[in-house]
């Protein structure tokens, strides 16, 4: 796929990308890994935002569906949000990457809150910034967050990495006939239920034109290629 390349982009990440092989909570290896990804596209002069899913430890639709109240356990996941966003700012560090936290629930101990013009500071001065909490209310998903914060920092797409490469017409891990889009338009996910994001986040992307670019972040060096416009991945738009 040859694509145009992005300059600033926002990364979207599940939280069970950073179990690893395990099946709850956070894998050092697999967070300094992704760290590594991260790094190396930033290497290549690229502006990086970062939102991360918080499935790995708490999920609020599951908490809700064994009888919590919805808006409860909605803000236990982002707590879980803001956890994923610490260590994969500490892995970052790590590897000489400065990086911001910015939480939409404000937690001063640990990290800022959300200033759409400190995060712009931020990135101008080649920071990576972190987006945690997701929107800071419940019934959000952390999709709707990340097209919110996509749009806000003028990004020139939101990148979606998952663990297949790009979208599919079904499940490629349940059915191997399943058909794979190089391309397909926002009306096409929405109208054929492809789950790419949830319906709110592709709309939003959508009304602000930016493109939504789907592909696997388990593939070594594959994010900077799909920034620089290379490698294998499907684009919404």
């Amino acid at each position: 796929m040859t694509q145009k390349r992005f300059n600033r982009i926002l990364l979207k990440l599940s939280g069970e990308a950073l179990m690893g092989d395990g099946n709850f909570g956070i894998d050092p290896e697999t967070v300094q890994r992704m760290a590594l990804e991260v790094k190396a596209a930033k290497e290549a002069g690229h502006e990086i935002c970062l939102v991360i899913g918080g499935g790995n430890i708490f999920r609020g639709m599951a908490g809700a569906a064994k009888g919590m109240d919805r808006a409860q356990a909605d803000y236990m996941g982002m707590l879980a949000t803001v956890m994923n966003a610490l260590a994969m700012q500490n892995a970052l560090e790590q590897l000489g990457v400065d990086t911001r936290v910015q939480s939409a629930i404000q937690m001063d101990q640990v990290c800022e809150p959300v200033i759409r013009r400190r995060a712009l500071r931020h990135l101008e001065r080649g920071r990576i910034v972190i987006f945690a909490a997701g929107v800071g209310s419940p019934f959000f998903t952390t999709d709707s967050g990340a097209a919110l914060r996509a749009a806000e920092m003028q990004c020139d797409a939101l990148l979606k990495g998952t663990s297949v490469d790009g979208v599919y017409d079904s499940d490629p891990k349940t059915n191997p006939d399943a058909i794979r889009y190089d391309s397909v338009s926002y009306s096409d996910v929405l109208a054929k239920d492809l789950r790419v994001m949830d319906a709110s986040a592709v709309a939003l992307c959508r009304d602000n034109g930016i493109p939504i670019v789907v592909f696997s972040i388990r593939d070594q060096g594959n994010l900077a290629k799909v920034m620089a416009g290379e490698g294998v991945a499907t684009v919404v738009e």
